[in-house]
């Protein structure tokens, strides 16, 4: 059974796979073209929304969900506190460079499913011990990638085709957990693997700036976000600041995320908080540090998200309990500090 998987009533995918994981997400590339094409608008109107909203609105339980930025640095930490505050259950995740996001869905017991290329860990800060207890239990199913694998599923997606060929993994035991299939290359006989199209139901992503309709600029490392963009069904994107269009038309080259792509913006200063947004405003290491000090009890981790997440209206009030305003401009400093 496990080389069966059924997408829905009429149509079951028979494969061969490489190793024994599971693919979570459909990657028939002509059912998303169509998909696309009859119910993703194309007109350039206003998107603005608040968080609550789109949460309500695009997040469903049981949506597969792919997060942008990479490690801690530029992650949508607004939309998912919303998520967890919201209750959303037996989410899947791209675990594609997972860190702290990884920490709040688990901490929220808002996921049940991963495709992991790096989770659990907080990279040089440690491990998360709420992470490894829900991964260690059986909690949440896992099917391995490494980074360049899950990019280059996000890449397929993007393209429009249904899997691509890789060298990545081959011989490894990341290969023998993952759900790749081996293949011959037709022009040469070389081995491959065939690493499936990821398509989200729901991306998200936060960004420098954005205009209303939904025109977005990244600065700094954009890793796979592009490509993100492109292959999930529903967008939500936050913002650091809305600027006008004009702004936007002066260097449209700058336009890493365009408006028709988009299903939804929120403007969230500080909305990758408390990851590092690149020129913005640095991570606050103190609390990175709180948050793995309260998982490793569960008792103390419960009222560490109460009083963090559950127990404020949104996500400047969660601003409120780690120092305001006050610390904030610390942590802008700090990303700006320049040595004389």
């Amino acid at each position: 059974m496990d080389n069966y998987i059924k997408f829905n009533e009429e149509r079951t995918v028979t494969y061969k796979p490489a190793g024994s994981g599971k693919i979570f997400t459909d990657p028939d590339a002509d059912k998303m073209r169509e998909y696309f094409r009859d119910q993703k608008p194309r007109k350039m109107v206003d998107k603005a929304s608040s968080i609550d909203r789109v949460v309500k609105e695009l997040v469903n339980d049981g949506d597969y969900i792919g997060v942008g930025g990479f490690g801690a640095n530029r992650i949508p930490t607004a939309v998912l506190h919303e998520i967890v505050r919201q209750q959303k259950k037996n989410l899947g995740l791209a675990g594609h460079t997972a860190t702290h996001d990884f920490q709040i869905l688990v901490g929220g017991k808002c996921i049940d499913r991963c495709d992991v290329a790096y989770i659990v860990g907080l990279e040089a800060r440690g491990l998360s011990k709420s992470a490894r207890r829900a991964v260690e239990s059986g909690e949440i199913t896992l099917t391995e990638w490494t980074n360049a694998a899950l990019t280059w599923r996000y890449k397929a997606a993007a393209m429009g085709v249904s899997f691509l060929p890789v060298r990545c993994m081959l011989g490894t035991d990341t290969e023998k957990y993952s759900a790749s299939v081996e293949m011959e290359c037709p022009f040469t006989g070389s081995k491959y693997l065939a690493v499936p199209a990821l398509y989200p139901d729901v991306g998200i992503i936060h960004v420098h700036r954005a205009d209303v309709y939904g025109n977005c600029q990244i600065d700094g490392i954009m890793v796979a976000d592009n490509d993100l963009a492109r292959a999930a069904r529903r967008l939500i994107v936050t913002t650091e600041r809305f600027v006008p269009n004009e702004y936007i038309r002066r260097d449209p080259a700058k336009t890493v995320i365009p408006y028709y792509l988009v299903d939804a913006i929120v403007e969230v200063p500080f909305g990758s908080y408390p990851g590092n947004m690149a020129y913005e405003y640095f991570s606050d290491e103190e609390h990175l540090r709180a948050w793995l000090k309260a998982e490793k009890d569960e008792a103390g981790f419960s009222d560490f998200l109460q009083r963090h997440i559950y127990g404020v209206s949104d996500f400047n009030g969660y601003l409120d309990t780690i120092g305001g305003l006050k610390r904030l401009q610390e942590l802008r400093a700090t990303e700006n500090l320049v040595e004389k």
